[in-house]
This record gives structure tokens, sequence and C-alpha cells, in this order.
């Protein structure tokens, strides 16, 4: 494990880094948003904008084994400034493609790009900060990519407004060049046979084959973690396909109302995440993390069930701020766990797997709800969604227990030295 260490923590460097992220992740809600908005008013049907969709997400699941190995294996500045030139040069493209199959084709390569600097952004923080500062440099992390989701859509209804597909397009391809002008300017580097670059010491190499070993199974604790993850987001994932005919259509809901409230669930998401980071400090327990992670996620489903319950659809901007709020504090727990325990030259592979569950969790449950749609109403479908998570959680509960006292039974301390890097294996644990 490999943190800063003896000196200061780089925030000029997550500075960087956070900036880069929350406006590439605007630019990719951008892209995607003009696309759909101008699929749908060609009279492409649902078909060519689910496929644009799909496009948008199923990189980051099937590349996540390869680009993990390349985030932890490649220079992160030329990963960051090759990738962003890459993606800068695909939404470019996009703002004059026609066909809708090139235009999915071309969804798919902007999103392997993402799938190349999601992971070495994420896997770059931890480096840049003492150990006692990663849950506010997680908290910046999340906040810069909360605020690109939020902005991203709006930006692009604003531009689709008055200028059309192609002004939108040409602002998410310079979006890109972000990522080039961070990965240019940030000091802290990893990757490679370069050593992973602190404020504590830009000259103390890391061998570049450490972390070989770690396998996500290997940590029963962290594979209880991502595994309960993946089915919660699974579970209650038809919500995000489900509330738009809930709230359009069941609670009658206008246009601006509908923005008004999916917008509540960003937002709550981005003050749990500083409301949390201030906690996450007072848990050296890695276990504790992980176990308050599921009272978190409990919350996320309570709120999918209250939210039934509803005669007007504003009274679901509370609803969805406080669920909101409950994810963005898991989010935290999960980003800070996965630091601490995995060795610095594997995060890479470490964030790309986590991501690579979320993502492929999210598709299911995208699945789920566009099938069930055709056979029920929204209003019954939202309370099997709360419900289904609330069991898959019930179901996760004891392998979750069971983890956390083989964890502690395991380690001397709550969590290994923030100045040594320790590779986490139980042999016979897949």
């Amino acid at each position: 494990m490999s943190f800063t260490s003896g000196g200061s923590s780089r925030w000029t460097d997550v500075g960087l880094a956070t900036a880069a992220r929350g406006i590439a992740t605007c630019g990719d809600f951008l892209a995607a948003t003009t696309l759909t908005l101008t699929l749908q008013s060609a009279g492409a049907g649902g078909t060519a904008v689910a496929g644009v969709l799909l496009a948008a997400s199923l990189p980051l699941v099937l590349l996540a084994p390869l680009t993990g190995r390349l985030a932890d294996r490649v220079d992160s500045r030329t990963l960051l400034v090759g990738a962003g030139l890459a993606q800068s040069a695909i939404c470019l493209a996009l703002a004059y493609a026609a066909h809708p199959l090139l235009v999915v084709s071309l969804v798919a390569l902007l999103a392997s790009g993402l799938a190349v600097t999601q992971p070495v952004l994420s896997a770059l923080i931890p480096t840049m900060v003492r150990a006692a500062d990663l849950p506010r440099a997680t908290a910046l992390n999340q906040t810069a990519g909360t605020l690109g989701v939020l902005a991203g859509p709006a930006v692009a209804g604003f531009l689709v407004g008055w200028f059309g597909s192609r002004v939108p397009l040409l602002v998410g391809a310079a979006s890109y060049l972000a990522l080039v002008l961070a990965g240019l300017l940030i000091r802290t580097r990893r990757g490679g046979a370069r050593p992973a670059t602190s404020a504590a010491s830009s000259d103390t190499a890391t061998p570049a084959g450490a972390g070989a070993n770690w396998r996500l199974r290997h940590d029963p604790l962290l594979l209880a973690m991502v595994a309960t993850l993946a089915g919660v987001i699974a579970a209650v994932g038809a919500i995000n396909v489900i509330e738009v005919f809930y709230i359009r259509e069941t609670l009658g809901a206008s246009a601006s109302v509908y923005g008004l409230v999916t917008g509540a669930w960003p937002v709550g998401v981005l003050c749990g995440a500083w409301i949390f980071a201030r906690l996450a400090r007072r848990f050296t327990d890695d276990a504790a993390l992980v176990q308050a992670g599921l009272l978190l996620l409990a919350g996320c489903c309570l709120m999918v069930l209250v939210s039934v319950v509803v005669p007007v659809a504003l009274l679901l901007v509370p609803i969805w701020l406080l669920g909101g709020v409950c994810n963005g504090g898991d989010n935290v727990f999960n980003n800070l766990v996965l630091a601490r325990r995995v060795p610095e030259a594997a995060r890479g592979r470490a964030f790309a797997a986590l991501g690579a569950a979320v993502q492929g969790a999210a598709m299911v449950g995208y699945l789920i709800g566009g099938l069930l749609l055709e056979v029920s109403e929204p209003r019954p479908l939202i309370v099997a969604c709360g419900t289904a998570g609330l069991l898959v959680l019930l179901a996760f509960a004891r392998p979750v227990r069971r983890a956390a006292r083989t964890d502690r039974s395991r380690l001397p301390t709550p969590y290994p030295p923030a100045d040594h890097e320790v590779v986490l294996t139980q042999p016979g644990v897949s």
C-alpha cells in the first residue's frame, strides 16, 4: 500500500485530476444526451437510442481487465494524454457522423477511452495524498464527477435547442483536452517501469511488478463489498428506466419538474460525499466501513420504497436527496476501502474491476426495467425494486459479517501502515 508519507499531500495535483475528471465527465454526458436527443428527434427509434446507451456502457465492462492492467503498467501521463487526444478526435468525428450505425460505433470507441482514463485517475488520487487526507481527496474527486453528471445534460439541452447537435459535440470534443492538459501538468505519476511519484518523494522507486499477484478474490472483504454493491445496483437499477414513466405519467409532472426531481439524487450524492468524508476519518477498521456501507445502501433502497407513497412529484425531491446522500456516503466508503487495501501497483485493476461491476449491474437493471414496463405499471415496479434491493442486502449480510470477522482475526492492526505496500492474500478463497 502506498500513500504519500513523510510529506504533505499534493493538493495541486488533486485539483488538476478532479478538474479533468469533472470536465471530461461533463463532456461524456453532454455527448450522450446530445446524441440521444438527436436520434429521437430524427425518428431513429428506440433501437438506435438503446444502442447508443448500450455502446456507452458496454466497453467499461468488457475492457475492464485490459484497461486496469494498462493503468498499472503504462505511465499515467502517457495514458491520459493519449486517451484524451483520442476521445477528442472521436467526439469531433461524432459531430459530423450521420448514420446511426456509425454513431453507435463511435460512441463505443469514446466509451473505450473512458474505460482507460477512469481507472488511471482513480488510482492516481491515493498516490497524491497522505492516508489521513484520502477521504477529503475522494470527496473532491466524487464531487467533480457529480458536477459533470449534473452539468452535461443541462448544457446539452441548452446547446441542442439553440444550435443543433453539431455545436455541443464540438464542445464535448474540446472538453476531453482537459485530460491532456492534466496529464501534462500533474507531477504525480504511476504505472509501468516508472515509480509512483508522490509528494513525499518523486524519486523513490517501487518495483514495476509489485502487486502483480493481487486478485480481488484473494481479499474476502473487498470481494463481499463489490458483490454486495453490484447486487443492489442490479436490483434497484431498473428505477432509472421506470422513474420517467412514474414521474411523467403516473404523477402527471411536467418536463421541468421531471428535471428537478432527477437532479435531486446527484445533488444528494455530492452532499453525502462531503458529509461522510468527515465521518470516514474516524473509521480505522475497513470491516466497519464496509458494514456501514451496507446501512447506507439500505437507506437508498428505503428511499426508493418511500417514493411510491407521494401524491405529487415535487415531494420526491427531498426523498431523492436523502437517497443520494446515502449513495454518496457509500461511494466514499467503497473508494476508501479499495485504496487502503489494494497495493499501489494494482490499483488500476482494482478500480477498473469496481467500475465494471457497477456498470454491468446497472446494465442488468436497465434491461430488467425495460422488460417489466411492458407488463406492469410503474408504481408496483418501484415497490419491487426497493424490496429486491433490501432482500439482496439481507442475503449478503452474513457473508459480509463472515468476511469482517476473518479480516479482523487476520490483521493485528485495523489496516496496514500507510507507508507500506501489502499484498493481501488468502489461499483457497474464490
